[in-house]
């Protein structure tokens, strides 16, 4: 009753008094247990511990205090060594592991330097095979560039059944400025792809292109007058020209290390601009002359393989006197002459006619010279197609632009032209060619006793793409994007000869025994077509034509078009 009327004032003054009298119970405590001997009240406090149930246990029970002391500081000592020893071989163990450690990081460290020297290499490589690939197609195109050529030639060198007639440097002589760029360009990505592989070819090839790039500027600055060095006047280029021709390689170095001797001399009187431009020609000259040495050494090389290949040996060739020393017979009768009439001054080997079918030969060279024989228009057979020398010197010029374009002199019909411009339409960049067929087991066709039986052209294009589903969207991103699948075909196969027009190919599709993510999709036409069989992903088609689906046969080629269905995860 008394908190219940006392004021706040002695509210407040009640509780300090009760919070001060706590404090100093505490402190007289705590000063207490400081100076007194034993504050708990235990009268051993002072003594050591003696466990005597464990040394009865262990009849050590007779043991003094002295000798129980002694005996408690060995065990502390020996255990305090143990310690030592346990902490020293946890330092060496340490020690071990942090050096094991380092050599697996510095093992790890070469293992991936290795792997990434490797994909360096295995990246030059894929470079280098991406840009075959697109020359490839360029000179299949009909649209190869100079860089193209020249690839092709220094690649059929290691293929003995395929011979290039062609010098390598005419696929570089009269381009243009811009063609000249691009093609040293394209010459310094493919030294930095090969390496020291073929160095020298695409050393010489690039001193060509520079002396090609240099005449252009000398023609540019003869018509505009410019003074300097811009190289040989074009009243003493001829005199230029013949002290170069027919000398050798060995003759045209010697003659190089003279210019450069005249330059470095700094001899009074000397035009350093025009033995400059000199310098300048004379090693055009050289890499001619060593790329022509080179060429005629593959020819000879290959020449020799396929004389080789075909067991043919030197002693079997036919036997020929040299033209210049053989004479020409007055009489331009097409009798042949007899073999004394020949030779009449000439000695005759005694192996030099082998057979009668050798001495008939050697008799018509010397009847024509191997020229043409006149043959009177009622002569010739109906069938023969008539050519006038103006078609033919057309046909000439366009096979040499073909070579130039292509490296090749076949020419395209207007069928072939139709059809390829047809089946290119609308081909995008994320489509490529397809034309790897299925072998099939051709059967007896009826008609074949009146038609022979043939394989139809076409040209099948793959559609690619990036399928951007959820694992591929948390995987991969659009600077590192996921693998292309196979997202439909367009099939253009081309049937100018089929003697039914009213009956249309058709296609069956078969799934593979052995793969079932594959089938084989086979097109059957009629006479005179064999059918054709390719093998294509097994997925399920898209027929609607918004989807891109078309099937028909049109102006004599059959297109079938699709794309396969994508599925969406859906909840």
């Amino acid at each position: 009753m008394a908190k219940e009327r006392e004021t706040p004032a002695e509210k407040l003054a009640r509780r300090m008094a009760k919070r001060a009298a706590k404090r100093e119970k505490l402190q007289q405590r705590a000063s207490s247990m400081e100076t007194a001997e034993d504050p708990f009240g235990d009268p051993e406090i002072h003594q050591p511990f003696v466990w005597k149930s464990k040394l009865k246990k262990e009849g050590l029970e007779h043991l003094s205090l002295d000798e129980i002391k002694a005996r408690s500081r060995q065990k502390a000592e020996a255990a305090k060594e143990e310690l030592d020893e346990v902490r020293q071989r946890r330092k060496i163990y340490e020690k071990e592991r942090a050096d094991r450690e380092e050599e697996q990081q510095l093992v790890q460290r070469e293992k991936e330097a290795a792997q990434f020297r490797l994909w360096e290499e295995q990246e030059d490589v894929f470079h280098l095979r991406q840009a075959q690939l697109r020359s490839e197609i360029r000179i299949r195109d009909g649209r190869a560039k100079p860089i193209d050529l020249l690839a092709q030639y220094i690649g059929s060198q290691t293929d003995d059944l395929v011979v290039d007639v062609h010098e390598p440097y005419t696929y570089v002589e009269g381009r243009d400025k811009s063609d000249l760029l691009d093609l040293l360009q394209d010459i310094a990505t493919y030294q930095k792809l090969e390496g020291e592989q073929n160095s020298q070819y695409w050393k010489d090839i690039a001193v060509i292109a520079n002396e090609e790039l240099s005449k252009i500027a000398r023609s540019e600055a003869e018509l505009e007058r410019r003074a300097g060095r811009e190289g040989i006047n074009a009243s003493v280029s001829t005199d230029v020209t013949s002290i170069f021709k027919g000398k050798t390689l060995a003759q045209l170095i010697e003659l190089e290390k003279q210019i450069k001797g005249k330059i470095f001399g700094r001899t009074e009187g000397v035009d350093v601009s025009y033995w400059e431009s000199l310098s300048q020609q004379v090693g055009a000259y050289i890499a001619r002359v060593r790329l022509r040495e080179k060429h005629q050494e593959n020819l000879q090389r290959k020449l020799v393989e396929l004389k080789k290949e075909q067991g043919i040996k030197d002693e079997d060739r036919l036997l020929m006197p040299p033209p210049q020393l053989m004479p020409v017979p007055a009489s331009t009768s097409t009798q042949e002459p007899s073999t004394s009439a020949a030779f009449p001054s000439q000695p005759v080997p005694a192996d030099a006619f082998q057979s009668d079918e050798e001495q008939q030969r050697i008799a018509e060279y010397h009847a024509g010279q191997y020229s043409p024989t006149l043959i009177p228009f009622g002569d010739i057979d109906v069938v023969v197609e008539l050519v006038e020398p103006e078609d033919d010197m057309r046909k000439l010029q366009m096979s040499r632009s073909q070579v130039m374009k292509t490296g090749s002199a076949a020419l395209l019909t207007n069928e072939d032209t139709v059809f390829e411009r047809e089946a290119k339409k609308g081909m995008g960049d994320d489509e490529a060619q397809f034309s790897v067929e299925t072998p099939l087991d051709q059967p007896l066709y009826v008609w074949s006793d009146k038609y022979r039986p043939r394989k139809p052209r076409y040209f099948n294009r793959v559609h690619t793409g990036f399928e951007w589903n959820k694992y591929n969207q948390t995987h991969y991103d659009l600077d590192n994007p996921p693998p292309k699948v196979v997202q439909g075909y367009k099939f253009n196969i081309f049937y100018p000869d089929l003697i039914s027009k009213q009956s249309e190919p058709r296609y069956t599709i078969t799934p593979c025994k052995d793969n079932g993510d594959f089938s084989i999709l086979r097109v059957s036409a009629g006479p005179p077509y064999e059918d054709i069989a390719f093998k294509i992903v097994n997925r399920e088609w898209e027929y609607s034509q918004k989807r891109g689906y078309r099937c028909w046969f049109n102006n004599n080629i059959f297109q079938l078009w699709f794309h396969f269905k994508r599925y969406r995860y859906r909840r």
